[in-house]
C-alpha cells in the first residue's frame, strides 16, 4: 500500500505543509486529517489521548505510532517505549524527532512483553474486520506482561446510521482509502468497535474489559487485562 501518512508526516516536518490528508469512504462523504496535528504535544491531545498516556504503566508498545508524539511524552515520563508503524516515512520521522526505538512493523509480527500496549486513534481500527478479532486478542496475550493492561479507544457509529441501514453486517465495519497530493492508497478494511461488542469480545477471549473514559461523541478508552 502506497505511504500515504509517510509522505505528508515526512513532507510536514520537512517544512511543507501545503495538504491535508483526505479520507475517502464509500458510505460517507470525504473528510480530511489535518498533518499538524499528526505532530502535536501533550497539551493539544484530547482528553481521551491524555487520560491513556497518564494511565500508563512500565514498559510501553505504541500501535500505530504516526509521527510518534505519543512516544515521545512517554519516553519524557521516562517510559521504555517500542513504537511500531507501518508506515516506512512515519517510522523515520519517528526517529528524526527523537523516537529512541521505533520500527517499521505490523502489529501481528512484534515480539517480546510489554506492560502497557497503547492503542489510539480509535485503535480498534487495525483489527479490520470482525473476522480477525481471534487472532487480535491471541496476540494481545502473547505480547502483554504478567499484570499488564492493553489501552485501547473507539468510537460507537451507530447514531450515524438509519434504522433500515443496521440489518446489513455490522455498522463499524468501515471501508476507506486515504490520499495526500498524488498518492493513494488502495481500499482497505478499518473496524469501529462499541463498546457493548469490545466487552463480550474480551470476555470470549480471556480479558477483563474497563471502560475508563465515555466522551461527548460516542468515543470511549477502554482498558483490557487477561483474567
Amino acid at each position: 500500500m502506497k505511504d500515504v501518512f509517510g509522505k505528508a508526516i515526512t513532507d510536514y516536518f520537512n517544512g511543507i505543509n501545503d495538504a491535508d490528508i483526505s479520507v475517502h469512504s464509500k458510505d460517507f462523504e470525504d473528510d480530511t486529517i489535518p498533518v499538524h496535528y499528526l505532530f502535536r504535544d501533550f497539551s493539544e491531545m484530547p482528553k481521551i489521548e491524555q487520560l491513556a498516556l497518564q494511565n500508563t504503566k512500565g514498559s510501553v508498545l505504541d500501535v500505530g505510532c504516526g509521527a510518534g508524539s505519543h512516544a515521545l511524552y512517554l519516553q519524557e515520563q521516562g517510559h521504555d517505549v517500542l513504537a511500531i508503524d507501518t508506515s516506512e516515512g512515519a517510522i523515520t520521522t519517528c526517529k528524526r524527532r527523537g523516537v529512541i526505538q521505533a520500527r517499521q512493523l505490523p502489529f501481528l509480527e512484534v515480539e517480546g512483553t510489554f506492560d502497557t500496549i497503547i492503542l489510539l486513534m480509535n485503535g480498534t481500527g487495525i483489527i479490520g474486520s470482525l473476522q480477525e478479532i481471534p487472532a487480535f486478542f491471541d496476540k494481545l496475550k502473547s505480547l502483554l506482561s504478567k499484570n499488564g493492561q492493553v489501552l485501547i479507544d473507539s468510537s460507537d457509529l451507530i447514531y450515524l446510521f438509519d434504522e433500515d441501514d443496521l440489518v446489513q453486517g455490522y455498522y463499524g465495519q468501515m471501508e476507506y482509502k486515504l490520499s495526500y497530493k498524488s498518492i493513494e492508497t488502495d481500499w482497505f478494511n478499518w473496524l469501529f468497535l462499541d463498546k457493548d461488542n469490545l466487552n463480550e469480545e474480551a470476555k470470549l477471549h480471556g480479558f477483563n474489559c474497563d471502560i475508563i473514559y465515555e466522551g461527548e461523541h460516542y468515543d470511549y478508552l477502554a482498558k483490557l487485562t487477561v483474567q
